[in-house]
C-alpha cells in the first residue's frame, strides 16, 4: 500500500549519516530512519528525526514478492499542534518510506494528537489532504509549503549575512546588498542557503546576489538595512519556535531528548547545560 504523492517532500537534509549502507533491497530500521531524515517540520525547518518526532520504527519482513511491512509512529510536542502541519509531516513520512525499494506496506500513525483518528484514517485510506479534512481544508499544502520555503530561505540568508557582519565589525550593513554567493565562506550555513535557494528556483552560482527576496529581486542600497532586519525577525522566530517545541517534546515525553540532535542555529550557552538544582524552603525553615 502506497500513497500517491501530493507533492515531493521538502528539500532533503544533507547531513543524513545514519549508518552503513545495507545490501540493496534489504529494508532495515536504519534505512527507514534515513528516509525519514528527508522529512522536515515545515515551520521549524528541521528533519523530524533530529527533532525527536519519530517515536518508533518497526520493520517486518514478509514474503519476497510482498516486500517489507514498515510501521512508524510519530509524536509531536503538544496534542494541539497545527493539524495541517501534523498531516503534512505524516504524509511526507509515508511517501518517503514508500519510495524505499523493497517496501510493500507502509503504516504511519500519529500518536496523541487531538486529530490522530482523522489523520491516521486519512493516511490509511490514501485520502489525501482534502479527502482527510474535507471542508476544513481551507488552504492547499502547496501554499503551506511555499510559505515556509520562503521563510526558510529568508532565515538562511540572514544567518550568512549576519555572519559576515560578525566577522567584520566595520562592514556597513548597506554593503550587504552587493555581497555575492562567491563571497560567502564555505560551510554549513552557506550549504543550507544554497539548498533553500534551489527549493525556490533561485540561482546558486558564485555571481548571484545573496540578499534577494523569494523571487530573486535585489534591494536598493537604502533599503538593505530594513530588509536585513525583517529577515532577522524571521530567523529569530524560527529559532525561537524550534527551541520551544523541542523543550515541549522533552516535557511531554520523558527521555525523548535523547532522540533530538543538537541544534546549532540560535543556540545559547544554556542549551548545553542542565538546570540548576533548586531547594524550596518553607516559611519557617
Amino acid at each position: 500500500m502506497t500513497t500517491a504523492p501530493l507533492e515531493a517532500p521538502l528539500d532533503a537534509h544533507p547531513d543524513a549519516h545514519l549508518g552503513a549502507e545495507p545490501p540493496a533491497g534489504v529494508v532495515t530500521d536504519d534505512v527507514v530512519r534515513r528516509s525519514l531524515h528527508t522529512v522536515l517540520d515545515p515551520e521549524l525547518d528541521e528533519p523530524i528525526t533530529e527533532l525527536g518526532f519519530v517515536r518508533s520504527v518497526r520493520v517486518a519482513r514478509g514474503a519476497v514478492d510482498a516486500g517489507a511491512t514498515v510501521e512508524v509512529h510519530l509524536r509531536l510536542p503538544t496534542s494541539f499542534c497545527s493539524p495541517n502541519f501534523a498531516y503534512l509531516m505524516a504524509s511526507d513520512s509515508k511517501d518517503a518510506i514508500s519510495a524505499i525499494p523493497g517496501v510493500g506496506t507502509v503504516i504511519v500513525e500519529l500518536d496523541d494528537h487531538h486529530d490522530s483518528g482523522l489523520i491516521n484514517a486519512g493516511l490509511a485510506a490514501d485520502a489525501g489532504y482534502r479527502g482527510t479534512f474535507r471542508h476544513e481544508a481551507e488552504d492547499s499544502l502547496d501554499e503551506l509549503r511555499g510559505t515556509f520555503r520562503r521563510k526558510a530561505h529568508t532565515a538562511a540568508m540572514e544567518r550568512c549575512l549576519t555572519g559576515l557582519l560578525r566577522a567584520d565589525r566595520d562592514l556597513p550593513e548597506e554593503e550587504l546588498g552587493r555581497v555575492r554567493l562567491g563571497d560567502l565562506p564555505a560551510g554549513r550555513e552557506k550549504d543550507a542557503l544554497l539548498r533553500r535557494r534551489s527549493a525556490l528556483g533561485l540561482p546558486g552560482d558564485d555571481g548571484a546576489p545573496v540578499l534577494v527576496d523569494a523571487e530573486g529581486r535585489t534591494y536598493p542600497e537604502e533599503a538593505v538595512p530594513l530588509a536585513l532586519r525583517r529577515a532577522r525577525s524571521t530567523r529569530i522566530s524560527i529559532d525561537g519556535n524550534a527551541h520551544f517545541c523541542r523543550g515541549l517534546l522533552r516535557t511531554r515525553y520523558e527521555g525523548s531528548g535523547t532522540d533530538q540532535a543538537f541544534r546549532p542555529e540560535g543556540s545559547e550557552p544554556a542549551d548545553q547545560h542542565g538546570l540548576l538544582n533548586l531547594t524550596v524552603k518553607g516559611p519557617h525553615s
